[in-house]
């Protein structure tokens, strides 16, 4: 690998990747502590290894209010999330300790402000909903009262649940130089890839030169498929079905925000910033409940200027499999009604799954379906 080989991929979102490693100090425990949730202990391992350039911290209110309301940080450039450490009051210093939520500390931050917010306002304009029904509103109900903003210095990094595949965009960006990469699609997922997901992340990899394949590992609602159930179900799905120098396997540690919209523009940005110049954006995009429109997570990009994300969104319709056609196909491409298409929501599958069933093959791979039913038996 040379410098120059890094140089063909995107540029990070802002022109550098950050870096917010550093060494412990020596007076740390003289210093005042806060503790993290695990939501922001993620947000502070990502900001360490760049994986949320160009924050180097905690947002100030600047930062706050452009984005909330502009989706924009104060500088101009493109955000669509608030990036905050919660706070139940200033500290008396201007340097904190962050520590996760069993006292270890693992950052240190400099205080720049301490300052309130509307959770109500953040709410609407974020996840377009006022409704505590929702989870991420109810995390964000939830929350401290006052935001606490500074630049942070990480010591120590949060433990990845998946060693393996704990990937800092510095890795995935070296590993996609020597792959000789140039144009990498990232496919961010929550749930275990179906036949769907399958046929989407092959089309568009048939217009790149490699896939990055991302699922989220950090904080989701309780009712999702646990995190280690589906890791495996990508190394099965990967290893049987599609070919092994095209396709990178990484997690994400990010904790589900569920905003939607918002989060799919945010997702875009970071998979910039791991490297990827394209990024899949299906159907309800981190989306849950029926909050949001289907289509909801395109339309938002429209909301910014022609290459302002820099990053370029692959738009999905939803997919199915056609009795007729024979294959996977979508609106798009497949004339036959809807008799003739093999639709499972996720409550009969899981209803399948729980008695053992294996899901039609035009539904999922057998072989994934092997370890939902195991898991599901456990």
């Amino acid at each position: 690998m040379t410098v120059a080989a890094t140089d063909r991929l995107i540029g990070p979102h802002g022109g550098t990747l950050v870096d917010r490693t550093g060494d412990r100090p020596e007076d740390l425990d003289a210093l005042e502590q806060r503790a993290l949730t695990s939501r922001e202990l993620s947000d502070l391992d990502m900001i360490a290894s760049g994986a949320l350039s160009p924050l180097e911290g905690f947002m100030g209110r600047g930062d706050y209010e452009r984005v909330i309301e502009e989706m924009h940080l104060s500088n101009g450039l493109p955000w669509a999330l608030p990036v905050c450490l919660a706070v139940d009051a200033a500290p008396s210093g201007d340097r904190v300790a962050l520590t996760d939520d069993d006292g270890r500390p693992r950052a240190i931050l400099e205080v720049d402000e301490v300052y309130d917010y509307d959770k109500e306002r953040e709410a609407e304009l974020c996840f377009r909903t006022t409704d505590d029904a929702h989870p991420g509103v109810a995390r964000l109900y939830g929350q401290k009262p006052l935001y606490l903003a500074g630049n942070v210095t990480v010591f120590e990094r949060a433990g990845a649940a998946f060693p393996e595949l704990a990937r800092d965009p510095a890795e995935t960006r070296r590993i996609f130089a020597e792959r000789g990469w140039r144009r990498v699609v990232g496919f961010q997922t929550r749930n275990p890839i179906h036949r769907a997901h399958e046929y989407l992340t092959k089309v568009a990899l048939e217009t790149v030169d490699g896939l990055l394949v991302h699922p989220l590992v950090g904080d989701t609602k309780s009712d999702d498929v646990p995190v280690d159930v589906r890791v495996d179900c990508y190394r099965t799905l990967l290893d049987g079905y599609y070919p092994e120098d095209r396709v990178l396997l990484s997690a994400f540690p990010a904790a589900m925000r569920y905003a939607g919209p918002r989060e799919a523009v945010w997702h875009a940005i970071c998979r910039k910033n791991y490297g990827c110049s394209h990024f899949i954006v299906g159907r309800d995009h981190a989306g849950v409940g029926d909050y949001y429109g289907t289509y909801d997570a395109q339309l938002v990009f429209d909301e910014f200027a022609p290459h302002e994300l820099d990053i370029e969104p692959m738009f999905f319709e939803h997919t199915f499999w056609c009795n007729v056609c024979g294959s996977m196909a979508s609106t798009k491409s497949c004339p036959h009604g809807p008799e003739d298409r093999v639709f499972l929501s996720g409550t009969k599958v899981r209803e399948m799954l729980g008695e053992g069933d294996v899901p039609p093959v035009e539904f999922t791979r057998p072989e994934v379906a092997r370890v939902l039913i195991d898991a599901y038996r456990s």
